[in-house]
């Protein structure tokens, strides 16, 4: 199962983040979003998001490859001449426009369209949670919000009566606690349906997958 680009909003997706200089003549790494080589293979025009500024401007991709045995890409922009001006762009992003979508074959889904789907046991018929994240790490990874969270144990609470009113602000400020998330491979075994039409998927959990650490 193969996925394709994250939405930064109705008319973008993203395609890939900057990560580092390559080189001395301008040439950029690139942590790929997306499933589709062509995006950072074919020359032709991308946008390129800067942190600073939501708006994405023109950049003009004159070639890129894949690092053997890597995913990662490099790409060289026309607009980008040496390592001075590629470390000024560490964390931008490299954007398409949406509908500039390419043709998906069976099992490729884009990544905007996984995103909030809901998730159920295909066996207990139970709503387990929701897609909230996908990841790369040899296949691509859901990362699940839970709807039933785990119970959090209280801690017994220190005796502060002798500690500075300062020590206490910076040994005991309460810490937001995250929601609980598992992570399920994006492989047909493990997520036989994806129902895009019904905003849901149905996982076959191996034991211990749904466990959490």
């Amino acid at each position: 199962m193969n996925h394709q680009a994250s939405t930064i909003n109705n008319e973008w997706l993203e395609i890939g983040t900057i990560v580092s200089p390559k080189g001395l003549k301008g040439e950029l790494r690139i942590n790929p979003s997306t499933d589709f080589p062509a995006r950072f293979e074919e020359p032709g025009k991308r946008w390129l998001q800067r942190k600073e500024n939501l708006q994405p401007e023109p950049v003009e991709l004159l070639r890129g490859y894949q690092i053997p045995g890597k995913n990662i890409y490099v790409v060289q922009l026309a607009e980008v001449k040496d390592r001075t001006q590629a470390e000024t762009l560490l964390g931008c992003r490299l954007l398409v426009n949406k509908s500039d979508r390419p043709q998906l074959e069976e099992d490729e889904y884009h990544v905007a369209d996984l995103i909030n789907l809901a998730v159920y046991h295909q066996i207990t018929g139970e709503n387990i949670g929701t897609v909230t994240e996908i990841f790369w790490a040899g296949n691509d990874i859901l990362e699940v919000t839970l709807h039933q969270q785990p119970v959090m144990a209280e801690k017994n609470t220190p005796d502060l009566s002798n500690i500075s009113r300062k020590t206490k602000r910076k040994k005991y400020k309460p810490k937001a606690q995250k929601p609980a998330t598992v992570l399920i491979p994006f492989v047909k075994e493990i997520v036989p349906i994806v129902d895009l039409e019904k905003q849901r998927l149905e996982i076959t959990p191996p034991p211990g997958l749904l466990d959490l650490k």
